[in-house]
């Protein structure tokens, strides 16, 4: 039997929201509107599309001290954790690159490649280490300004599964793919998560996952990817190189506990190519789900463990 469910959809960081509360509290409205609100202040204050946002007037002057609302305070450290933990895998300050080729929301991507199937090696730069300055409220960036796009909204993610936790029997908070469950889901079984062909996104997902008390997250150039003098470009810069990395995949999804841990992962195992993400994934202990330019599919032994339906080589 169908458990009751509370359910809340909106539009924001470029994504649907949907927060799903099964078996909801007398409370759960109130804490739903909580988490919604979360949601865009986390937007309002880290979007790097908005000059006048909190990040932006920060990134103007990276070097020097700003204060910033709690939640781009807070999304500035975690992002540099972040880079500390993937050894500069992860790497905010690579707006500039972003800019420089083109990567703005009003782009139209529908007629472009979906990836460049035999790239050119671009040969690796110095970089010099990411050292913002941290004074509660008060930050400063560094020498170089940074987007928070996408750890920013596993934040938001976080924060908001955070302020259902008392709200039902089971939560689930979805932004455009990024996700995290707890609890129960409304049919009493488990949560169940596709991971969407890259070749056809209107048809069966290639993997099915058990997401029960789980964080899923995927970076994936399929609707990222353009053309810019010939060249075939997308939205995940390697910055080791200032271009654009990850030779010979088309996406990554991560299974974990926290959804902003795993969004950062997907960025930083998607940078070793197909031919090292495997060995990055299984040396690092993740559960990783990866599709290669030419429709392979790739998982490390802990998503093995998760996956209830998987796409045939028949089908694929």
């Amino acid at each position: 039997m169908a458990r009751g469910e509370l359910v809340e959809s909106f539009t924001s960081m470029a994504s649907t929201i949907t927060m799903r509360v099964v078996d909801p509290t007398d409370g759960a409205p109130q804490a739903i509107a909580e988490a919604r609100r979360i949601v865009e202040d986390v937007a309002a204050a880290c979007t790097r599309f908005d000059p006048t946002s909190p990040l932006m007037r920060a990134n103007a002057a990276p070097d020097a001290w700003h204060i910033v609302p709690g939640v781009c305070a807070d999304a500035i450290a975690a992002a540099h954790a972040a880079y500390l933990a993937t050894d500069g895998r992860f790497d905010p300050r690579v707006l500039t690159q972003l800019q420089r080729d083109g990567y703005v929301t009003s782009r139209d991507f529908t007629d472009v490649p979906v990836v460049d199937k035999h790239p050119v090696p671009a040969p690796v730069i110095e970089r010099t280490p990411w050292e913002p300055g941290f004074d509660g409220r008060r930050v400063r960036i560094g020498a170089e300004p940074i987007d928070l796009g996408g750890i920013g909204k596993g934040l938001a993610v976080r924060w908001a599964a955070e302020a259902l936790r008392d709200a039902g029997a089971g939560i689930l908070v979805d932004a455009g793919g990024d996700l995290v469950t707890r609890g129960v889901s409304p049919d009493d079984g488990p949560w169940l998560i596709g991971v969407e062909n890259p070749w056809e996104a209107t048809g069966d997902p290639l993997v099915v996952i058990d997401a029960t008390d789980a964080a899923v997250a995927t970076s994936s150039i399929r609707l990222r990817s353009w053309q810019q003098a010939g060249r075939v470009r997308h939205h995940l810069i390697d910055p080791r190189t200032g271009e654009p990395g990850g030779a010979g995949l088309v996406s990554v999804t991560v299974i974990g506990t926290d959804p902003s841990d795993a969004e950062v992962w997907t960025k930083a195992l998607f940078l070793e190519g197909a031919a090292g993400i495997e060995r990055a994934a299984i040396a690092r202990r993740m559960s990783a789900v990866w599709v290669d330019a030419f429709g392979g599919i790739g998982m490390t032994p802990g998503a093995q463990a998760r996956i209830v339906w998987q796409v045939s080589h028949a089908d694929h």
